[in-house]
């Protein structure tokens, strides 16, 4: 049989469904993984997403023609079966698993398989053939548990505000600002989030996620507030005036690029929290062995490395070209790293 889904200039094509996965390019009918920027964008014709995601997606894009499924549930188009499951990754987010004449393939778009608070935990799926990211397809990205970096986040919190001074944590908008919202200890001072984060709080707590009460620093009346505030910011407002309100700050990253040595000199930050929103070598080796596939397709990331491991283990294994993780989160990789 044909390959089911193959790589054109527009994105991932489901070639009997007539459908992409996560494309590129403006299409007629698209199946979305996730809300982030390099996997959903504005201009297709027709969106297909989890139930979950929704709200992500109306927020993000506007007004779209949106049908939702419930994870797990089945929609038959053009003789294909398509499913969505959940990939861990942020809220909504999902595996698109496809069966066409008992094949069956699963693109699992982005996905950690650490589960955490704000959203459904990574489901393996069972297939032939199963569409990997690499973000992190690197032995050398191995990831503490969660709680530890949650604890060593609150010890950095809890000492700045001890000595008058505002954390600002640069994370990304859309869940991994929500992540740590539901792991830090919100008893140690008042939370303050970007703008760019906010309406996405609200989203997730719409979704029945329970996050702690956050403030827009506009709201902020007592400046004796600033001094032991935790403020979540996108790494672009680095260096910029909306932080020079907070005066006196210790800053910090978080982000799995934070495991490698020079990432944060070059972010140029106090502290740098090694937390990610994608799976590592360990996990990404975990998902494909429970898949039971015998061939694995891998897309942006690290995709040589994990090729020949994967050809070396006895799969199958090729690749896609993809334009995915240009965007605003943890996929984009850091430069060259100074091993001296």
């Amino acid at each position: 049989m044909a390959d089911l889904i193959v790589a054109r200039p527009e994105g991932l094509y489901c070639v009997p469904g007539q459908f992409y996965i996560d494309p590129w390019r403006k299409v007629d009918r698209a199946v979305i993984t996730h809300g982030h920027a390099d996997h959903s964008r504005t201009g297709h014709g027709h969106y297909l997403a989890t139930a979950a995601g929704a709200g992500i997606l109306h927020s993000r894009l506007g007004k779209i023609n949106l049908q939702t499924l419930a994870y797990g549930e089945t929609l038959l188009h053009n003789g294909v079966t398509i499913s969505l499951h959940p990939a861990g990754h942020v809220l909504g987010s999902a595996q698109v698993r496809i069966e066409y004449k008992g094949e069956v393939w699963v693109a699992s778009g982005d996905y950690k398989v650490e589960s955490d608070a704000t959203c459904a935990a990574f489901e393996p799926v069972r297939c032939d053939t199963f569409i990997t990211e690499s973000t992190f397809g690197l032995p050398i990205y191995r990831w503490q548990p969660q709680q530890r970096i949650f604890d060593e986040i609150n010890d950095w919190w809890r000492a700045n505000a001890a000595d008058g001074r505002a954390s600002v944590l640069f994370c990304y908008s859309f869940g991994k600002a929500q992540r740590l919202l539901a792991g830090v200890d919100h008893t140690i001072g008042p939370i303050i989030c970007h703008s760019a984060a906010e309406p996405l709080n609200r989203v997730y707590r719409a979704a029945g996620i329970a996050l702690p009460d956050t403030r827009l620093v506009t709201d902020i009346t007592d400046k004796a507030d600033l001094k032991r505030a935790l403020v979540l910011a996108p790494p672009a407002t680095a260096g910029s005036s909306w932080l020079k309100r907070f005066g006196d700050y210790s800053d910090a990253f978080a982000s799995g690029w934070m495991l490698m040595r020079g990432a944060r000199r070059r972010r140029a930050v106090d502290r740098g929290f090694v937390l990610s929103d994608h799976a590592d070598w360990p996990g990404l080796m975990q998902a494909i062995k429970a898949t039971g596939a015998q061939r694995v397709i891998v897309t942006h990331g690290q995709v040589g490395v994990m090729v020949r491991w994967l050809q070396q283990n006895g799969l199958e294994a090729g690749a896609f070209q993809t334009e995915y993780g240009i965007e605003e989160d943890d996929s984009q990789p850091e430069p060259a790293v100074d091993h001296a």
